[in-house]
Protein backbone atom coordinates (compact mmCIF):
# COMPACT_ATOMS: atom_id res chain seq x y z
CA UNK A 1 0.00 0.00 0.00
CA UNK A 2 2.89 2.37 0.67
CA UNK A 3 3.99 2.08 -2.98
CA UNK A 4 0.52 3.18 -4.03
CA UNK A 5 0.78 6.21 -1.79
CA UNK A 6 4.04 7.45 -3.28
CA UNK A 7 2.84 6.61 -6.77
CA UNK A 8 -0.10 8.97 -6.33
CA UNK A 9 2.20 11.67 -5.00
CA UNK A 10 4.48 11.29 -8.00
CA UNK A 11 1.59 12.09 -10.34
CA UNK A 12 1.38 15.62 -8.93
CA UNK A 13 3.82 17.32 -11.34
CA UNK A 14 1.90 15.77 -14.28
CA UNK A 15 -1.43 17.15 -13.10
CA UNK A 16 -0.38 20.81 -12.85
CA UNK A 17 0.29 21.77 -16.45
CA UNK A 18 -1.75 24.97 -16.90
CA UNK A 19 -1.73 28.43 -15.43
CA UNK A 20 -4.25 31.25 -15.34
CA UNK A 21 -1.76 33.99 -16.14
CA UNK A 22 -2.96 36.48 -18.78
CA UNK A 23 -1.14 36.33 -22.09
CA UNK A 24 1.74 38.79 -21.97
CA UNK A 25 1.96 41.34 -24.77
CA UNK A 26 4.75 43.90 -24.64
CA UNK A 27 3.24 47.40 -24.53
CA UNK A 28 4.18 49.53 -27.55
CA UNK A 29 6.93 52.07 -26.95
CA UNK A 30 5.30 55.46 -26.29
CA UNK A 31 8.05 57.34 -28.19
CA UNK A 32 8.96 58.18 -31.76
CA UNK A 33 10.64 55.56 -33.94
CA UNK A 34 13.56 57.91 -34.60
CA UNK A 35 15.49 60.60 -32.78
CA UNK A 36 14.42 64.25 -33.05
CA UNK A 37 15.64 66.28 -36.00
CA UNK A 38 19.11 67.65 -35.52
CA UNK A 39 20.29 64.70 -33.45
CA UNK A 40 22.89 63.48 -35.89
CA UNK A 41 26.50 62.48 -35.76
CA UNK A 42 28.97 61.73 -38.52
CA UNK A 43 31.76 59.14 -38.57
CA UNK A 44 29.84 56.95 -36.13
CA UNK A 45 30.73 53.35 -35.58
CA UNK A 46 28.25 50.62 -36.46
CA UNK A 47 28.73 48.98 -33.06
CA UNK A 48 25.93 49.60 -30.60
CA UNK A 49 26.94 51.32 -27.37
CA UNK A 50 25.56 48.43 -25.30
CA UNK A 51 28.08 46.14 -27.03
CA UNK A 52 31.10 48.38 -26.41
CA UNK A 53 33.12 47.38 -23.37
CA UNK A 54 34.00 50.29 -21.13
CA UNK A 55 37.70 49.42 -21.53
CA UNK A 56 37.33 50.09 -25.24
CA UNK A 57 35.42 53.32 -24.71
CA UNK A 58 37.81 54.84 -22.16
CA UNK A 59 41.43 54.66 -23.31
CA UNK A 60 43.07 56.34 -20.31
CA UNK A 61 45.06 53.70 -18.31
CA UNK A 62 44.57 55.53 -15.03
CA UNK A 63 40.84 55.85 -15.57
CA UNK A 64 40.57 52.16 -16.46
CA UNK A 65 42.27 51.25 -13.18
CA UNK A 66 39.93 53.51 -11.22
CA UNK A 67 36.86 51.96 -12.84
CA UNK A 68 38.15 48.46 -12.08
CA UNK A 69 38.63 49.38 -8.42
CA UNK A 70 35.13 50.85 -8.25
CA UNK A 71 33.59 47.70 -9.72
CA UNK A 72 35.35 45.66 -7.06
CA UNK A 73 34.71 47.83 -4.00
CA UNK A 74 31.78 50.18 -4.54
CA UNK A 75 29.15 49.51 -1.89
CA UNK A 76 26.14 50.38 -4.05
CA UNK A 77 27.22 47.80 -6.60
CA UNK A 78 27.83 45.24 -3.86
CA UNK A 79 24.33 45.83 -2.51
CA UNK A 80 22.87 45.41 -6.00
CA UNK A 81 24.77 42.13 -6.45
CA UNK A 82 23.55 40.86 -3.08
CA UNK A 83 19.99 41.69 -4.05
CA UNK A 84 20.45 39.53 -7.13
CA UNK A 85 21.58 36.66 -4.93
CA UNK A 86 18.64 37.23 -2.63
CA UNK A 87 16.19 37.20 -5.55
CA UNK A 88 17.80 34.02 -6.90
CA UNK A 89 17.39 32.32 -3.53
CA UNK A 90 13.76 33.44 -3.38
CA UNK A 91 13.15 32.02 -6.84
CA UNK A 92 14.66 28.67 -5.81
CA UNK A 93 12.41 28.59 -2.76
CA UNK A 94 9.36 29.21 -4.91
CA UNK A 95 10.46 26.72 -7.57
CA UNK A 96 10.81 24.01 -4.90
CA UNK A 97 7.05 24.28 -4.29
CA UNK A 98 6.53 22.52 -7.65
CA UNK A 99 7.99 19.27 -6.32
CA UNK A 100 6.94 17.00 -3.46
CA UNK A 101 8.57 17.72 -0.16
CA UNK A 102 10.05 14.56 1.35
CA UNK A 103 11.09 14.32 5.00
CA UNK A 104 12.49 11.53 7.12
CA UNK A 105 11.55 11.20 10.76
CA UNK A 106 12.88 8.96 13.52
CA UNK A 107 11.51 9.01 17.06
CA UNK A 108 11.54 7.16 20.36
CA UNK A 109 8.64 7.81 22.75
CA UNK A 110 8.55 6.56 26.36
CA UNK A 111 5.21 7.26 28.02
CA UNK A 112 3.59 6.31 31.38
CA UNK A 113 -0.17 5.82 31.42
CA UNK A 114 -2.45 6.41 34.39
CA UNK A 115 -3.67 3.48 36.49
CA UNK A 116 -7.25 4.57 35.75
CA UNK A 117 -6.79 3.37 32.19
CA UNK A 118 -7.97 -0.22 32.44
CA UNK A 119 -6.41 -1.23 29.13
CA UNK A 120 -3.00 -1.05 30.83
CA UNK A 121 -4.01 -2.99 33.99
CA UNK A 122 -3.53 -0.30 36.59
CA UNK A 123 -0.82 1.72 34.92
CA UNK A 124 2.06 0.96 32.62
CA UNK A 125 5.09 2.47 30.87
CA UNK A 126 5.08 2.09 27.07
CA UNK A 127 8.07 2.66 24.77
CA UNK A 128 7.56 3.09 21.02
CA UNK A 129 10.22 3.37 18.31
CA UNK A 130 9.31 4.60 14.85
CA UNK A 131 11.00 5.44 11.56
CA UNK A 132 9.10 6.85 8.61
CA UNK A 133 9.44 8.89 5.42
CA UNK A 134 6.71 11.39 4.60
CA UNK A 135 5.90 13.42 1.49
CA UNK A 136 3.56 16.32 0.76
CA UNK A 137 2.62 17.90 -2.54
CA UNK A 138 0.14 20.50 -3.74
CA UNK A 139 -1.45 19.43 -7.02
CA UNK A 140 -1.12 22.64 -9.04
CA UNK A 141 -4.20 22.10 -11.21
CA UNK A 142 -4.86 25.80 -11.73
CA UNK A 143 -1.27 27.06 -11.85
CA UNK A 144 -1.12 28.96 -8.56
CA UNK A 145 2.32 27.62 -7.66
CA UNK A 146 3.58 27.95 -11.23
CA UNK A 147 2.42 31.55 -11.37
CA UNK A 148 4.22 32.34 -8.13
CA UNK A 149 7.34 30.64 -9.49
CA UNK A 150 7.18 32.74 -12.66
CA UNK A 151 6.69 35.88 -10.59
CA UNK A 152 9.80 35.08 -8.52
CA UNK A 153 11.77 34.33 -11.69
CA UNK A 154 10.86 37.65 -13.30
CA UNK A 155 11.76 39.51 -10.12
CA UNK A 156 15.12 37.77 -10.17
CA UNK A 157 15.67 38.86 -13.76
CA UNK A 158 14.66 42.41 -12.80
CA UNK A 159 17.22 42.57 -9.99
CA UNK A 160 19.94 41.35 -12.36
CA UNK A 161 19.09 44.11 -14.82
CA UNK A 162 19.02 46.58 -11.93
CA UNK A 163 22.54 45.49 -11.03
CA UNK A 164 23.65 46.23 -14.59
CA UNK A 165 22.05 49.67 -14.32
CA UNK A 166 24.00 50.36 -11.14
CA UNK A 167 27.21 49.33 -12.90
CA UNK A 168 26.49 51.57 -15.88
CA UNK A 169 25.89 54.50 -13.56
CA UNK A 170 29.02 53.72 -11.56
CA UNK A 171 31.28 53.52 -14.62
CA UNK A 172 30.00 56.84 -15.96
CA UNK A 173 30.21 58.55 -12.56
CA UNK A 174 33.82 57.47 -12.02
CA UNK A 175 34.75 58.66 -15.51
CA UNK A 176 32.94 61.97 -15.04
CA UNK A 177 34.59 62.59 -11.66
CA UNK A 178 38.01 61.72 -13.07
CA UNK A 179 37.58 64.14 -15.98
CA UNK A 180 36.29 66.76 -13.55
CA UNK A 181 39.52 66.43 -11.57
CA UNK A 182 41.58 66.84 -14.73
CA UNK A 183 39.59 69.92 -15.69
CA UNK A 184 40.01 71.44 -12.22
CA UNK A 185 43.76 70.83 -12.34
CA UNK A 186 43.92 72.48 -15.75
CA UNK A 187 41.79 75.38 -14.51
CA UNK A 188 44.09 75.80 -11.52
CA UNK A 189 47.09 75.80 -13.86
CA UNK A 190 45.46 78.57 -15.93
CA UNK A 191 44.79 80.51 -12.74
CA UNK A 192 48.39 80.01 -11.65
CA UNK A 193 49.75 81.23 -14.99
CA UNK A 194 47.43 84.23 -14.84
CA UNK A 195 48.55 84.91 -11.28
CA UNK A 196 52.17 84.96 -12.41
CA UNK A 197 51.27 87.39 -15.19
CA UNK A 198 49.33 89.82 -12.98
CA UNK A 199 51.98 89.54 -10.28
CA UNK A 200 54.62 90.63 -12.83
CA UNK A 201 52.37 93.51 -13.86
CA UNK A 202 51.90 94.51 -10.25
CA UNK A 203 55.66 94.44 -9.59
CA UNK A 204 56.23 96.60 -12.65
CA UNK A 205 53.55 99.12 -11.65
CA UNK A 206 54.87 99.25 -8.10
CA UNK A 207 58.33 100.15 -9.38
CA UNK A 208 56.81 102.78 -11.64
CA UNK A 209 54.73 104.12 -8.74
CA UNK A 210 57.81 104.36 -6.55
CA UNK A 211 59.52 106.24 -9.38
CA UNK A 212 56.52 108.55 -9.72
CA UNK A 213 55.59 107.27 -13.20
CA UNK A 214 52.36 105.50 -12.18
CA UNK A 215 49.37 106.55 -10.11
CA UNK A 216 48.30 104.94 -6.86
CA UNK A 217 45.04 104.03 -8.55
CA UNK A 218 46.94 101.87 -11.04
CA UNK A 219 48.89 100.32 -8.18
CA UNK A 220 45.81 99.44 -6.15
CA UNK A 221 44.00 98.18 -9.23
CA UNK A 222 46.87 95.82 -10.02
CA UNK A 223 47.05 94.74 -6.40
CA UNK A 224 43.34 93.91 -6.37
CA UNK A 225 43.74 91.94 -9.56
CA UNK A 226 46.49 89.83 -7.97
CA UNK A 227 44.35 89.00 -4.94
CA UNK A 228 41.32 88.18 -7.08
CA UNK A 229 43.25 85.63 -9.13
CA UNK A 230 44.81 84.24 -5.97
CA UNK A 231 41.35 83.64 -4.50
CA UNK A 232 40.31 81.91 -7.73
CA UNK A 233 43.29 79.59 -7.54
CA UNK A 234 42.44 78.74 -3.93
CA UNK A 235 38.85 77.97 -4.95
CA UNK A 236 40.11 75.36 -7.39
CA UNK A 237 42.10 73.73 -4.60
CA UNK A 238 38.91 73.44 -2.58
CA UNK A 239 36.99 71.96 -5.53
CA UNK A 240 39.79 69.49 -6.18
CA UNK A 241 39.68 68.26 -2.60
CA UNK A 242 35.91 67.76 -2.81
CA UNK A 243 36.24 65.96 -6.13
CA UNK A 244 38.86 63.61 -4.72
CA UNK A 245 36.59 62.80 -1.77
CA UNK A 246 33.74 62.04 -4.18
CA UNK A 247 36.01 59.75 -6.19
CA UNK A 248 37.10 57.91 -3.03
CA UNK A 249 33.44 57.29 -2.18
CA UNK A 250 32.80 55.89 -5.66
CA UNK A 251 35.86 53.64 -5.43
CA UNK A 252 34.93 52.39 -1.99
CA UNK A 253 38.53 52.75 -0.83
CA UNK A 254 41.32 55.36 -0.64
CA UNK A 255 43.12 56.19 -3.86
CA UNK A 256 46.05 53.78 -4.32
CA UNK A 257 49.50 55.25 -4.77
CA UNK A 258 50.53 52.81 -7.51
CA UNK A 259 47.97 53.88 -10.12
CA UNK A 260 49.30 54.11 -13.68
CA UNK A 261 49.89 57.50 -15.24
CA UNK A 262 46.96 59.07 -17.04
CA UNK A 263 46.61 61.22 -20.12
CA UNK A 264 46.51 65.02 -19.88
CA UNK A 265 43.15 66.70 -20.10
CA UNK A 266 43.69 67.94 -23.64
CA UNK A 267 44.38 64.37 -24.84
CA UNK A 268 41.25 62.89 -23.33
CA UNK A 269 38.99 61.51 -26.05
CA UNK A 270 36.85 58.39 -26.07
CA UNK A 271 38.11 55.88 -28.61
CA UNK A 272 34.73 55.17 -30.12
CA UNK A 273 32.36 57.63 -31.74
CA UNK A 274 28.86 56.43 -30.92
CA UNK A 275 26.16 56.10 -33.56
CA UNK A 276 23.49 58.79 -33.48
CA UNK A 277 20.91 57.61 -35.99
CA UNK A 278 19.86 54.61 -33.93
CA UNK A 279 16.21 53.51 -33.96
CA UNK A 280 14.50 54.10 -30.64
CA UNK A 281 13.73 50.40 -30.18
CA UNK A 282 17.44 49.98 -29.38
CA UNK A 283 16.53 51.34 -25.97
CA UNK A 284 14.91 47.97 -25.29
CA UNK A 285 18.46 46.84 -24.51
CA UNK A 286 18.92 49.31 -21.66
CA UNK A 287 19.03 47.40 -18.36
CA UNK A 288 16.66 49.79 -16.60
CA UNK A 289 14.04 49.28 -19.31
CA UNK A 290 14.54 45.52 -19.22
CA UNK A 291 14.20 45.60 -15.43
CA UNK A 292 10.92 47.50 -15.76
CA UNK A 293 9.65 44.92 -18.26
CA UNK A 294 10.58 41.99 -16.03
CA UNK A 295 8.77 43.68 -13.15
CA UNK A 296 5.76 44.05 -15.44
CA UNK A 297 5.92 40.33 -16.29
CA UNK A 298 6.08 39.55 -12.57
CA UNK A 299 2.92 41.58 -12.03
CA UNK A 300 1.31 39.68 -14.89
CA UNK A 301 2.20 36.37 -13.20
CA UNK A 302 0.79 37.65 -9.91
CA UNK A 303 -2.60 37.98 -11.63
CA UNK A 304 -2.43 34.27 -12.49
CA UNK A 305 -1.84 33.37 -8.85
CA UNK A 306 -4.69 35.65 -7.75
CA UNK A 307 -7.05 34.03 -10.26
CA UNK A 308 -6.08 30.53 -9.13
CA UNK A 309 -7.06 31.45 -5.57
CA UNK A 310 -10.72 31.23 -6.64
CA UNK A 311 -10.38 27.50 -7.28
CA UNK A 312 -9.83 24.52 -4.94
CA UNK A 313 -6.38 23.65 -3.63
CA UNK A 314 -5.53 19.94 -3.47
CA UNK A 315 -2.83 18.75 -1.08
CA UNK A 316 -1.57 15.16 -1.08
CA UNK A 317 0.30 13.93 1.98
CA UNK A 318 1.51 10.45 2.79
CA UNK A 319 4.06 8.55 4.79
CA UNK A 320 5.53 5.04 5.04
CA UNK A 321 7.77 3.50 7.67
CA UNK A 322 8.01 1.12 10.60
CA UNK A 323 7.06 1.23 14.28
CA UNK A 324 7.75 -1.18 17.13
CA UNK A 325 7.78 -1.39 20.89
CA UNK A 326 11.33 -2.73 20.74
CA UNK A 327 14.23 -1.14 18.92
CA UNK A 328 15.46 -4.59 17.80
CA UNK A 329 12.10 -5.32 16.17
CA UNK A 330 11.95 -2.03 14.25
CA UNK A 331 12.89 -3.64 10.92
CA UNK A 332 11.40 -7.09 11.48
CA UNK A 333 8.00 -8.55 12.03
CA UNK A 334 4.71 -6.87 11.27
CA UNK A 335 6.04 -3.33 11.92
CA UNK A 336 5.24 -1.61 8.60
CA UNK A 337 3.10 1.55 8.71
CA UNK A 338 1.71 3.88 6.05
CA UNK A 339 -0.73 6.72 5.67
CA UNK A 340 -2.24 8.68 2.78
CA UNK A 341 -4.21 11.87 3.39
CA UNK A 342 -5.52 13.90 0.43
CA UNK A 343 -6.95 17.30 1.36
CA UNK A 344 -9.01 19.73 -0.66
CA UNK A 345 -9.60 23.36 0.31
CA UNK A 346 -12.47 25.18 -1.38
CA UNK A 347 -13.06 28.95 -0.90
CA UNK A 348 -16.68 29.41 0.15
CA UNK A 349 -17.02 32.75 1.92
CA UNK A 350 -14.19 35.26 2.34
CA UNK A 351 -16.20 38.52 2.22
CA UNK A 352 -14.62 39.58 -1.07
CA UNK A 353 -11.01 39.15 0.03
CA UNK A 354 -10.03 36.90 -2.89
CA UNK A 355 -11.65 39.18 -5.47
CA UNK A 356 -10.05 42.24 -3.90
CA UNK A 357 -6.64 40.58 -4.16
CA UNK A 358 -7.27 39.90 -7.84
CA UNK A 359 -8.29 43.53 -8.41
CA UNK A 360 -5.17 44.68 -6.57
CA UNK A 361 -3.05 42.46 -8.83
CA UNK A 362 -4.66 43.92 -11.94
CA UNK A 363 -4.08 47.47 -10.72
CA UNK A 364 -0.49 46.53 -9.89
CA UNK A 365 0.01 45.42 -13.48
CA UNK A 366 -1.35 48.74 -14.78
CA UNK A 367 1.09 50.55 -12.51
CA UNK A 368 3.98 48.50 -13.87
CA UNK A 369 2.87 49.22 -17.45
CA UNK A 370 3.06 52.93 -16.64
CA UNK A 371 6.48 52.45 -15.02
CA UNK A 372 7.68 50.55 -18.10
CA UNK A 373 6.47 53.27 -20.45
CA UNK A 374 8.00 55.96 -18.27
CA UNK A 375 11.36 54.15 -18.31
CA UNK A 376 11.28 54.16 -22.12
CA UNK A 377 10.32 57.84 -22.28
CA UNK A 378 13.04 58.76 -19.80
CA UNK A 379 15.66 56.83 -21.73
CA UNK A 380 14.53 58.36 -25.03
CA UNK A 381 14.83 61.85 -23.59
CA UNK A 382 18.30 61.18 -22.17
CA UNK A 383 19.60 60.04 -25.56
CA UNK A 384 17.86 62.86 -27.42
CA UNK A 385 19.27 65.45 -25.01
CA UNK A 386 22.79 64.06 -25.30
CA UNK A 387 22.62 64.09 -29.09
CA UNK A 388 21.17 67.59 -29.24
CA UNK A 389 23.72 69.02 -26.81
CA UNK A 390 26.52 67.33 -28.73
CA UNK A 391 26.08 69.37 -31.90
CA UNK A 392 25.52 72.57 -29.90
CA UNK A 393 28.73 72.03 -27.92
CA UNK A 394 30.70 71.60 -31.12
CA UNK A 395 29.52 75.02 -32.28
CA UNK A 396 30.25 76.56 -28.87
CA UNK A 397 33.77 75.16 -28.90
CA UNK A 398 34.53 76.66 -32.29
CA UNK A 399 33.14 80.05 -31.29
CA UNK A 400 34.94 79.99 -27.95
CA UNK A 401 38.27 79.18 -29.59
CA UNK A 402 37.84 82.20 -31.86
CA UNK A 403 36.83 84.34 -28.88
CA UNK A 404 39.91 83.25 -26.94
CA UNK A 405 42.16 84.13 -29.87
CA UNK A 406 40.55 87.56 -30.09
CA UNK A 407 40.86 88.20 -26.34
CA UNK A 408 44.52 87.16 -26.40
CA UNK A 409 45.25 89.68 -29.17
CA UNK A 410 43.30 92.37 -27.31
CA UNK A 411 45.27 91.76 -24.13
CA UNK A 412 48.58 91.88 -25.98
CA UNK A 413 47.59 95.17 -27.64
CA UNK A 414 46.36 96.86 -24.46
CA UNK A 415 49.46 95.74 -22.55
CA UNK A 416 51.71 97.22 -25.24
CA UNK A 417 49.69 100.46 -25.37
CA UNK A 418 49.84 100.77 -21.57
CA UNK A 419 53.62 100.39 -21.59
CA UNK A 420 53.73 103.12 -24.22
CA UNK A 421 51.55 105.35 -22.07
CA UNK A 422 48.63 105.37 -24.53
CA UNK A 423 46.04 103.43 -22.48
CA UNK A 424 45.32 103.34 -18.76
CA UNK A 425 45.85 100.28 -16.66
CA UNK A 426 42.09 99.89 -16.38
CA UNK A 427 42.05 98.85 -20.05
CA UNK A 428 44.71 96.23 -19.29
CA UNK A 429 42.72 95.01 -16.30
CA UNK A 430 39.54 94.57 -18.34
CA UNK A 431 41.42 92.79 -21.11
CA UNK A 432 43.10 90.50 -18.59
CA UNK A 433 39.78 89.61 -16.95
CA UNK A 434 38.14 88.87 -20.29
CA UNK A 435 41.10 86.74 -21.40
CA UNK A 436 41.01 84.75 -18.17
CA UNK A 437 37.26 84.20 -18.49
CA UNK A 438 37.68 83.09 -22.12
CA UNK A 439 40.35 80.57 -21.11
CA UNK A 440 38.22 79.11 -18.33
CA UNK A 441 35.09 79.02 -20.50
CA UNK A 442 36.92 77.16 -23.25
CA UNK A 443 38.05 74.63 -20.67
CA UNK A 444 34.46 74.30 -19.44
CA UNK A 445 33.19 73.63 -22.97
CA UNK A 446 35.91 71.06 -23.60
CA UNK A 447 34.99 69.27 -20.39
CA UNK A 448 31.30 69.50 -21.23
CA UNK A 449 32.01 67.86 -24.59
CA UNK A 450 33.74 64.93 -22.88
CA UNK A 451 31.03 64.60 -20.25
CA UNK A 452 28.41 64.66 -22.99
CA UNK A 453 30.11 61.73 -24.72
CA UNK A 454 30.00 59.82 -21.42
CA UNK A 455 26.32 60.72 -20.96
CA UNK A 456 25.51 59.46 -24.47
CA UNK A 457 27.41 56.23 -23.83
CA UNK A 458 25.50 55.74 -20.59
CA UNK A 459 22.09 56.65 -22.01
CA UNK A 460 22.53 54.15 -24.86
CA UNK A 461 23.14 51.38 -22.34
CA UNK A 462 26.94 51.15 -22.51
CA UNK A 463 29.15 50.29 -19.58
CA UNK A 464 27.72 47.10 -18.07
CA UNK A 465 29.96 44.67 -19.92
CA UNK A 466 33.05 43.69 -17.92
Amino acid sequence: MNKRCFYLLSLGPLLGGCTMMPKYDRPPAPVSSSWPNGSTQSNATNTAAADIDWRDFFDDPRLQSLISLALENNRDLQIAALRVEQARAQYRIQRAELFPGVQGNASAVRQRFSGAVTAFNGGSVLTTYSLDVGAAYEVDLFGRVRSLKREALEKYFATEEARKSVQIALVSEVAAEYLTQLRLREAKAIAQRTLETVQSSYNLIRRRFEAGAASELDLRTAEGQVQTVRVNAANYLELLAESENALVLLLGQPLPKDLPSGKPFQQQQPLTVLPAEVPSDMLQRRPDILAAEHTLKAANADIGAARAAFFPRILLTGSAGTASAKLTDLFSGPSATWSFSPQITVPILDVGSTRSKLNASKIGKRIEIANYEKAIQTAFREVADALAVQSILDEKLKAQELLLSAQQKRFDLTSARYRQGVDSYLDVLLAQQDLYAAQQNLLQFQAARLLNAIALYRSLGGGWKS
